[in-house]
Formats: structure tokens, C-alpha cells, sequence
């Protein structure tokens, strides 16, 4: 196998999980089951989802120096990530995520972000030779958009793959956009980005259209269990999802980004890519929490290839 490294930038956090019947209204107490606590943070997921499923990662993030951080870096340590690009802030908490579950996997999530905004584009600086020397860039919107914006302007300048998932949804520049290999919103978020809603394949198509014209090189819309909508030079269609029996989607699309990355530096085709991040993620959505769902590299061969035989 080919273990081209992928280099993550973004969040490192602890996620507090909280499973309730339904998502709380405002103003309204809600007795909630099972509680948990576990590893998280968009990019730390990402991280781990693309190392259990064969990928060589190394993550640039930064914690606090508190037990929180400790744990988080010894949690991905545990999963064979490279973690010698995380720095300790001494002035400010690791991150926190607090995680409300219902019963049917949907989630609502609130983010005190801590020292993951304090990776600055100094810090990104530091590490230019990691970026400049790997097959792939991995990021996300959990870091402040300047330090996206350096990585992204390294990894261009060293024709580096640039996988940017656009996530929590918001505004970012046309420039970074522009910049990008490939982007990787999910409906809401291709939303904020085009003003385009997007209830069908049409409309997915005016948006990943909207994208590419803002100069994406691919554009992966992220559809749920419909699959994913693909646009680039090679034409527009959809690779389909896979069913599956929903526990908590917490992490899915970073399950989806992280495999998604594996499978582009082995080589896969574009479709394959995305097939076999399918399964990744269809796999973690039948499991709570969010590093704890992600699958490793043999539950999600042996799962694509019983999908696709059936």
C-alpha cells in the first residue's frame, strides 16, 4: 500500500455527550440519558479517521495545557498519528464541545474553542517543510481563518493537494476557494457559500457549478445518505450513500474527509474515493460519539465490498 502522508491542519476537542429523546427547543429542560465523554474536534477526527483507514497523518493543531489536552493527545497518539506538530498553550483551555443526541442520530452541537484559535499563521509557519513535503493538506473552519489561509497559500505553492471541508458552515473568501483541490461542504454549508439551497441534484449542481466558478478545482457535496454530489473537470454526477440504521451522526463528515483523503493518496479514483469514504462514514453513524464511531481500515473494505456485492 502506498502511505503517502496527509497533513491535517485544525481543531483539537473534548466532546461532552448528552442523549436526549429530542434536540431541545430554546428555554427548554429536556432529561437527557447517557453521558459521555470523548475525543473530538474536526480536525483531530479527521486525523484519526484518515490513520484507521490506512493513511500516514500527521496533525498541526494546538490545546491548552490542562488534562483535557493531555488526554486528547494521548488519545491520537494512541491511532498512530504524528502529534510532534501539536503545541501546548499555557493561557488557554483545550477546547470543549458540548453534544446533545436524540433518538434518531441528529445532533446539536455548541464549540468554546479555546486554544484551537490560537493555532496562528506563525505557528503554520513552523511546520512549512510537513506541508510542502506531503501528498495531501487536509483542513477545516475550526482554526481562525487566517491560519487556513497560510496553509492553504503553502500547500498551493508547493502544488500540494488542498482538501478543504468548509466546515462549521461560514463566509470565506473567493481567494481561498480559489485555492483549493478540492471542497467538501455538506447541503447547509454549500448554502452559505452560493446562496443556493439545495433540495435535489439539480440544485447541487448549480451550487458545485457556483463553486467551480469561484475557481475549486472539484466540488464534493455531501448529501447525506443520498451519497455525494461530484463536480469538476471530468463532468457532474452523484456517487450514492449507503443505508444504514443511524445511532449518532456526530463526526460523520469528518469520518467522510478523512477516508476520502486515504483513498485519493492511494491512488483511487475520484468515484472510488468517494465510495469508499461512504462506507467510512456510513459505518461511524451507527455508533456514538465521535473518534470512539470512526472504523478502521478492515471494517470498511470488508463493509464497501459486502455493499457493493449486494
Amino acid at each position: 500500500m502506498n502511505r503517502k502522508t496527509i497533513v491535517v491542519v485544525g481543531s483539537s476537542n473534548t466532546d461532552m455527550i448528552v442523549k436526549v429523546p429530542r434536540i431541545p427547543r430554546p428555554g427548554e429542560t429536556i432529561m437527557g440519558g447517557q453521558f459521555s465523554m470523548a475525543a473530538g474536534g474536526k480536525g483531530a477526527n479527521q486525523a484519526v479517521a484518515a490513520a484507521r483507514a490506512g493513511g500516514r497523518v500527521v496533525l498541526i493543531a494546538r490545546v491548552g495545557d490542562d488534562v483535557f489536552g493531555e488526554e486528547a493527545v494521548q488519545s491520537i497518539t494512541r491511532d498512530a498519528v504524528d502529534v510532534s506538530c501539536i503545541a501546548r498553550d499555557e493561557e488557554s483551555p483545550s477546547g470543549i464541545a458540548l453534544i446533545f443526541v436524540a433518538e434518531g442520530g441528529e445532533n446539536s452541537i455548541a464549540v468554546a474553542p479555546g486554544a484551537n484559535m490560537t493555532l496562528t499563521p506563525a505557528h503554520i509557519d513552523k511546520f512549512r517543510a510537513h506541508i510542502a513535503e506531503a501528498d495531501t493538506i487536509l483542513m477545516q473552519l475550526e482554526t481562525p481563518l487566517e491560519t487556513v489561509m497560510r496553509t492553504a497559500a503553502i500547500a498551493a505553492e508547493n502544488r500540494r493537494r488542498i482538501i478543504l471541508n468548509p466546515a462549521p458552515a461560514r463566509q470565506i473568501p473567493a481567494d481561498l476557494i480559489g485555492l483549493t483541490s478540492i471542497i467538501t461542504p455538506n447541503e447547509s454549508e454549500a448554502e452559505v457559500l452560493t446562496g443556493i439551497s439545495i433540495q435535489d441534484d439539480e440544485s447541487a449542481r448549480c451550487a458545485a457549478e457556483a463553486l467551480l466558478r469561484l475557481g475549486a478545482g472539484t466540488v464534493i457535496i455531501t448529501l447525506g445518505v443520498r451519497g455525494a454530489f461530484v463536480a469538476g473537470k471530468d463532468g457532474n454526477y452523484r456517487v450514492p450513500g449507503f443505508q444504514v440504521k443511524a445511532v449518532d451522526t456526530t463526526a460523520a463528515g469528518d469520518v467522510f474527509n478523512g477516508a476520502l483523503a486515504v483513498g485519493l493518496s492511494e491512488g483511487s479514483s475520484l468515484p472510488d474515493a468517494v465510495r469508499f469514504a461512504h462506507a467510512a462514514a456510513a459505518l461511524s453513524v451507527t455508533r456514538l460519539g465521535a473518534q470512539p464511531s470512526i472504523p478502521g481500515r478492515l471494517e470498511i473494505d470488508d463493509f464497501l465490498g459486502r455493499r457493493l456485492k449486494g
